[in-house]
């Protein structure tokens, strides 16, 4: 976005239009023409940038999130502190030399904790201060471009405060993101800290920093790469893994499409949003043409209704994900996982690539190419899966091929699966999660423990939460839901749960509108249900 007005006007459309939205963002060049690491907005464009926030937190209910380069023009006045401090690397010995932006720059070392904190206090006065919410930590590599001599196109590896960058450079987007949490955590101990970044490192994870896999392409070889980018992510133990839905860098064909590019266009963005809509984070960004489901395609059309579709499946499944997030602070667990993590004794699964676990209970298989109305699908060896979309049993360690309509990619519910469902919203904390539905799909006995907490502050952090394990024994057709463990302010202290079975014998579509096949209410005590 380029000024005040586009962000308000397009977070007023999405409010307009009931689709779901927690978070916008402001990428890069909200600054003055030529003044990288100002870290100040061009008045001209946006004249009330403070008043603008407010009204996207308290009219439309939106986070925002700000792209934040560690990179300085010597055209700032900022370069003129940073770089007389000797908090820059010195880029050559000749400062007049153009990189790949057309100006001179350079970054700040952020191995160097005086560094760090300078550039957190800039950041903190000059935007958080405004109210930001989030930071997109972008060429956080650093940008090699930025590190080359133009005409010998050698690497200048400056030495860090810590030394040599051959052993440390690695490290950048560790040490640059340690800077913004710690920072925040200084100005609002008890706000909560989410940075997205460009690079990552070993122990990410611990400064509640999440990865996007970079400036990927937009075709359908793209896409697919994606399922393998984050699986491998997400398999070396960092949990948080996202990608730019639909591509950053637009194809030519694209940029001025013909009627048939046009239609190829549409359904791609349409399966790849199918696809995003079962990562760790969901969020869509690149270049023209813009992602916004309504610049996609007009509403009423079936790629809206399907994005749009997609969008609210994804704010409905939010007690799963939730739950499944903290399993990641407390049991150190990933989200998106190749299946060799969950069927270690399947020898099928070992060179599967194009089909995952979403959380213990979901296997997801995108659609990665033009008009494909059906794909095969390997189900592992396991007591049987349940097709989302319609509710028929299939025995596992087989192969099938699963249609795929336009507005559905198929996803496979494990056998012994709890899955709660929560109510529809706008926003997340729009509502309070209840009633939720709990769908049980039998054949093997199952548990899922739901998670809840205040949703804002780091109070989980000293305990203040609710757990609530719930079982499923599969020889006596029985749902236990026991006692609710722990507490927080704002917690729902009476839920009802509405129970839906599905089994061989009883097949159910996910259906929203699904009547219930029995109904708890529950306050907190255990409680245990026969199937009926």
């Amino acid at each position: 976005y380029n000024s005040q007005k586009q962000i308000l006007s397009v977070a007023h459309k999405f409010r307009q239009q009931n689709i779901p939205i927690d978070n916008i963002v402001q990428d890069w060049y909200y600054w003055k023409k030529n003044k990288w690491g100002s870290q100040r907005f061009d008045s001209t464009r946006y004249p009330h940038p403070k008043q603008m926030i407010q009204t996207l937190h308290q009219k439309d209910h939106l986070h925002f999130m700000i792209s934040v380069w560690p990179k300085f023009y010597t055209t700032t006045k900022t370069f003129k502190q940073f770089w007389n401090n000797g908090w820059l690397y010195k880029k050559n010995v000749n400062d007049h030399q153009k990189d790949w932006v057309g100006y001179v720059s350079t970054f700040y070392d952020a191995f160097n904790p005086h560094a760090r904190k300078a550039f957190w206090d800039l950041v903190k006065n000059r935007l958080f201060s405004l109210g930001v919410d989030a930071w997109w930590l972008d060429a956080s590599e650093p940008d090699i471009h930025s590190n080359t001599d133009i005409q010998t196109r050698k690497a200048l590896m400056n030495p860090t405060y810590l030394g040599p960058a051959a052993e440390y450079f690695n490290a950048y987007p560790l040490v640059n993101a340690e800077a913004f949490y710690k920072g925040q955590q200084r100005a609002k101990p008890n706000q909560r800290v989410f940075i997205l970044t460009r690079s990552a490192y070993a122990g990410l994870q611990r400064y509640s920093a999440a990865i996007w896999s970079g400036d990927i392409g937009t075709t359908w070889t793209d896409m697919k790469n994606q399922i393998g980018v984050g699986l491998n992510y997400s398999i070396s133990g960092l949990p948080f893994w996202t990608m730019d839905i639909g591509g950053f860098a637009v194809e030519p064909r694209y940029q001025n499409p013909t009627k048939k590019n046009k239609k190829e266009w549409r359904e791609l963005m349409d399966r790849w949003y199918q696809f995003g809509a079962f990562c760790p984070i969901f969020r869509a960004h690149g270049q023209k043409p813009y992602r916004e489901v309504f610049n996609i395609a007009p509403p009423g059309s079936k790629t809206y209704k399907s994005i749009v579709k997609y969008d609210k499946l994804r704010y409905r499944l939010m007690p799963y994900i939730y739950s499944l997030d903290a399993m990641t602070w407390d049991d150190h667990y990933t989200i998106m996982r190749a299946l060799p993590m969950d069927f270690p004794n399947d020898e099928n699964v070992r060179d599967i690539r194009d089909e995952y676990m979403f959380g213990p209970d979901l296997l997801v298989n995108p659609v990665t190419s033009y008009k494909t109305r059906s794909r095969k699908v390997y189900l592992p060896q396991t007591k049987g899966w349940y097709n989302l979309n319609t509710g028929k049993f299939f025995d596992g360690g087989q192969n099938i091929s699963a249609a795929a309509p336009y507005n559905r990619i198929p996803v496979f519910v494990k056998a012994g699966s709890i899955l709660p469902i929560g109510p529809a919203e706008q926003y997340t904390g729009q509502k309070p999660q209840n009633p939720i539905t709990l769908y049980v799909y039998t054949g093997r006995d199952g548990h899922f423990t739901l998670y809840n907490d205040d949703g804002v502050s780091e109070d989980y952090k000293d305990g203040k939460y609710t757990k609530i394990p719930i079982h499923y024994i599969d020889q006596t057709h029985t749902l236990h839901i026991g006692k609710r463990q722990g507490s927080f302010q704002g917690m729902v202290k009476n839920r009802t749960f509405n129970v839906i079975w599905v089994s061989k014998n009883h097949q159910q579509a996910l259906d929203f509108n699904a009547t219930a096949d029995q109904t708890i209410h529950y306050d907190g005590n255990a409680q245990t249900i026969q199937m009926k």
